[in-house]
This record gives structure tokens, sequence and C-alpha cells, in this order.
């Protein structure tokens, strides 16, 4: 793995990931918490990085985003200029 100057937990990549993956489909996280069977609030501490969340639900929000799990796993996916 590339280092970077700012290096992430695997939650915190998880949840950046996430959101953005949400948000380049553009639904909101009701949207995808429903679609995932999970709910609003929790879908919420995911992407805020203060869940533990199980790989079940990693999963189960993979796929309401229609994004392979790997993908919002990997540190280089979705990544920002400004995370540099």
């Amino acid at each position: 793995m590339k280092k970077t100057a700012k290096t992430l937990t695997a939650r915190a990549v998880f949840a950046r990931n996430l959101r953005r993956a949400r948000r380049n489909r553009d639904i909101t996280q009701e949207v995808m918490a429903f679609d995932a069977g999970l709910t609003r609030a929790y879908v919420s501490s995911v992407e805020r990085g203060v869940r533990n969340i199980s790989i079940d639900n990693m999963a189960l929000l993979a796929d309401a985003v229609g994004v392979p799990l790997k993908d919002l796993v990997d540190p280089e996916q979705f990544k920002d200029p400004d995370d540099l």
C-alpha cells in the first residue's frame, strides 16, 4: 500500500468511500439505509466513522450503493486531491 501524508484507519477509509459512493449515486442516507435494510441513524454513524461495522453490514451497504465491497475498503478508491 502506498503511503500518503495522512494515513486513515480502515474504518475511516470505509466511511469516506461509502459517503462518496452514496453521493456519486445522488442518494440520501435514508434511501441507502432502506435499500440495505438498516436504519438511517446507523448509516449516519458508519459514515462518520464512529461505528465499528460488521463485514455483513458492510456488504449490505456496498450492495445498496452498487459498488463492490473491495472498492469501499480500498484507500485509493474515491480519492480526492484534497486528501493528500
